[in-house]
């Protein structure tokens, strides 16, 4: 298992971006910045992902670092297969590109006319997808699609990491679009709906069958992490590792700490404070 920390938001940028240096020191894994256009949150004002993100690749030197999530329907993929090459280079190949369909509560959709509709932004995705990694090749590509067109280019240099910068798709389970989706890629950020598409809880269960299924399905080689979400006491460790341990054992491979609902969570201090602790242990 590795752990990774979910900086939620802050006023503080510089802070911020020290708090990566922190959280490698501290021995976590990995550090994941929001991408979001705007939600209002006096508690966790915004940043620009990418710029925060290249900060903290320039204070580290081991830790993994990315987003969580990127909406790719609301970026121009081109855009975005630039920005996380360079960024893989400044990092010296330890980029995650986590990607979804986006929270409509990020007036960065509905607000700017930016597209809603479910079926759209995972149309979207894919093609983004296709045109991400087809740029990443370093080879001549092109791409016509329902939503994307490209003529002939070849981008240059490549990312340094090889095949491809790993990427993280959000997998609604049981639903087998999603999941054929996942299939294509190197991770799962999972989700469960019940039959009558209600959200419920992602459990160790939950989890062993969502593993089950990847491993019997999926053809491709490379690793492959399964990454949960959630929050856990720096001041009870035998409680924290109660919690993960098993989803652990039900095929996770990371666990994100993120403080989402913590009033305290734009407060770098705060978050400081807990990154000091260190990840939990199983």
């Amino acid at each position: 298992m590795q752990y990774g920390f979910v900086v939620p938001g802050g006023n503080d940028f510089r802070g911020l971006a020290e708090l990566a240096c922190e959280a490698e020191q501290s021995g976590w894994d990995g550090v994941f910045v929001p991408d979001c256009i705007y939600i209002d949150d006096p508690q966790a004002p915004g940043f620009d992902p990418w710029l925060l993100l290249t900060a903290m690749a320039m204070r580290t030197e081991r830790i993994r670092l990315g987003t969580m999530l990127t909406p790719l329907s609301r970026r121009r993929p081109w855009k975005v297969a630039r920005e996380t090459m360079t960024l893989d280079r400044l990092s010296n190949g330890r980029l995650v590109l986590p990607v979804g369909l986006g929270a409509l509560d990020d007036k960065g959709f509905a607000g700017v006319g930016e597209a809603t509709d479910r079926k759209t932004r995972a149309e979207m995705l894919d093609e983004s997808l296709a045109i991400i990694t087809g740029l990443w090749s370093s080879q001549p590509f092109s791409f016509s699609g329902q939503h994307y067109h490209i003529e002939e280019m070849t981008f240059l240099p490549t990312p340094v990491q090889q095949p491809r910068i790993p990427i993280w798709v959000t997998g609604l389970w049981p639903r087998m679009k999603s999941m054929q989706r996942v299939l294509r890629w190197d991770g799962i950020l999972p989700a469960v709906q019940k039959a009558d598409r209600s959200w419920t809880a992602t459990t160790p269960a939950a989890i062993s069958e969502m593993k089950a299924f990847i491993d019997a399905n999926r053809t491709a080689q490379t690793p492959f992490d399964i990454v949960m979400e959630g929050d856990t006491s720096g001041d009870n460790p035998e409680q924290a590792a109660a919690t993960i341990r098993p989803f652990a054992e039900a095929g996770a491979t990371w666990w994100l700490e993120a403080m989402w609902g913590s009033p305290h969570r734009g407060d770098v201090d705060f978050l400081r404070s807990r990154v000091k602790q260190g990840p939990p242990s199983i």
